[in-house]
Parts: structure tokens; sequence; C-alpha cells
């Protein structure tokens, strides 16, 4: 690595905009000190890497976007360097290590993406975060007391985009799920979740976050294979709770779901679906292998708030 430190250090001091360092193999490479001194980078890439800045260092006064993939750092260390990095607009954090709870100061965010282990994150001062990707390898934090759906959604005001896949909603799940959150997602028009449709907190975080999100024009569903877990009450039971109370109308118009295998908990939640989406266009099921075919017919005799709604269903059996 004493080839990749003088190069470093011989950059040192020239107008770098946007710095590359993918490293693999081996030890985790530690960034040396002159690089904190590159104040000119827009785009900063570091990959296997050990980040320890210097006490002086202030953060990056011109940095546009940092990738960080396999890198370990300590969580000071991390929040001092995104808060000092004011004009950062894209931050995506790959199995960064070292700290579980990733606490996000950037006031001009606007796309964020996380893939690992965390067992929190919390945004502050994101006003302008309109894209955001979570992708938790395995849930950490079995228990929670308070509401992470309260905590996740209290500084995006503004996000359009949100993608939730692997063990998110499991995340989002912990502590209280309400209703409906009590700010609306006013801006979010499309949503993606994967979802174990055998654990019934996962399932209550839908349509909390359906009914919070009043513009909501495209929905995305992946089911999540797991094993059943043991529930006091069954979750097709629970649907009617789930979906009942005052109107809830949904103003989704388009639909995906993903992977089912034709469970009675998925077909009731694509049939409360297309009964609360007045304005549904068109919702397209792309079954797991080996499905049998009268899941077909399963899903052409739900009942459709929507006069026009078209169901497609791309199995192997269908024409």
């Amino acid at each position: 690595m004493a080839d990749v430190d003088r190069w470093i250090l011989h950059l040192t001091g020239r107008s770098v905009k946007e710095l590359v360092l993918d490293i693999w193999a081996g030890e985790l490479y530690k960034i040396p000190w002159c690089l904190f001194s590159y104040q000119s980078l827009h785009h900063l890439k570091l990959s296997h890497c050990l980040l320890k800045p210097p006490t002086m260092f202030k953060g990056f006064s011109s940095l546009e976007s940092l990738v960080l993939h396999d890198a370990l750092m300590t969580q000071d260390a991390f929040e001092n360097l995104i808060s000092g990095c004011p004009q950062l607009e894209k931050l995506i954090l790959t199995s960064v290590k070292g700290f579980t709870q990733f606490n996000i100061h950037a006031p001009n965010l606007k796309f964020f993406r996380i893939n690992g282990k965390f067992e929190g994150i919390s945004f502050d001062n994101t006003l302008q975060l309109a894209v955001v990707y979570l992708e938790l390898s395995s849930y950490l934090n079995s228990e929670s007391n308070h509401s992470n759906l309260f905590n996740f959604f209290d500084h995006l005001p503004h996000i359009k985009s949100l993608l939730i896949v692997e063990h998110c909603l499991k995340y989002l799940a912990a502590g209280i799920v309400p209703v409906e959150l009590p700010t609306p997602i006013i801006d979010l028009s499309s949503l993606l979740l994967e979802i174990n449709f055998n654990d019934l907190r996962e399932i209550s975080v839908v349509p909390c976050l359906l009914k919070s999100s009043p513009n909501l024009q495209r929905l995305r569903m992946i089911a999540r294979l797991e094993e059943q877990t043991d529930l006091v009450t069954p979750v097709s039971n629970c649907m009617e709770d789930i979906f009942s109370g005052p109107t809830m109308s949904l103003s989704v118009k388009y639909v995906v779901i993903k992977d089912i295998s034709g469970t009675k908990s998925e077909l009731d939640f694509i049939r409360f679906l297309l009964q609360y989406s007045p304005v549904l266009q068109k919702m397209t099921v792309k079954p797991a292998e080996n499905v049998k075919p009268e899941l077909m017919t399963e899903l052409i005799r739900f009942r459709r708030a929507s006069g026009q709604a078209e169901v497609i269903y791309h199995g192997k059996d269908s024409s």
C-alpha cells in the first residue's frame, strides 16, 4: 500500500475533484491524513478502507457525493464527516462497520442508500432528501419501546421515492405501529417494499404507509420467503382489523407484486388493495416458481373498487 500512499501524497495541493479508491483484498487500507486535506473534492468513493480523520479535520466543503464500501470508522468520525460536508447531495453506505446507529445531518442531501447491518437510522436537517433506499442484511434490534416509524419519517417531509428491502420492514415495525403517521408523507409517489407475509407486524406497516401517502402513484412489493412465525392470531384473520376503520381510499395507480406463492395472507392482501384503490389502473402479479395456476383464477374473482383496474398475471401458466 506504500505506492498508494505516495500517489495520494503526490496529489496533495492539486485541484482533485473526483477520487475513486477501490481496494478489494488484504487488510483494510488506512486512509492517509493528507487525503483529508483535499478540499476541492466533489466526488469521493472509498472501498475496503479504515478512516480515521485527523482531529483538525472539519469535513470536505465542496463534496457532493460520497460512497463508502466495506469501510471501518467510529461513529463520531462518521457524524463529523457527514456534517462537515454541507454540499453533500448523494450518500451511499455499504457494509460500513464500527457502529450500528447512523445519524445523518446533511441539509442538501437528496439521495441516500444504505446496505448492511444497523440498529437505527435517524435524519436531522435533511429537508431536501427525496430518494431513500434501505437494505438491512440482518435485523439486530429485536425489541423496541419507541416507534421506529415515527423517528424515521420525522425529518423526511419531502421524500419522493422510498425503497425498503430485506429486513428493513421488520426494523420499521419495531415499537408502536400507528394506523397512520401524524404528518402525511405528502410527496411520496413511489414505494418499493420487500415483505414477509407471515409476519403480522411487517404487514401492519404497509397500510400505515399507504394511508400516510396521499399522493402515492406506484407501489411495488416483493414477497420474502421466511418460515411461518408463531402468531396468536393468524395473519389472514387480522386483515379486516388492519384495513377497517374510517374510509381508507388509496391513491395508488400502478401496483406490481412479485414472488408470491399463493398463501391466504398474500391473497387477502391483494384483495384488500383492489378493494380500497378506486383509481387503480394496473396491477401486475408475478408469482414465484411452481405456483399452481389456480392462483390466476383467484385473482380474477376479486372485487375491484376501480372500474378501470386491469390485473395482469405473469406466471408460466399464463398465456
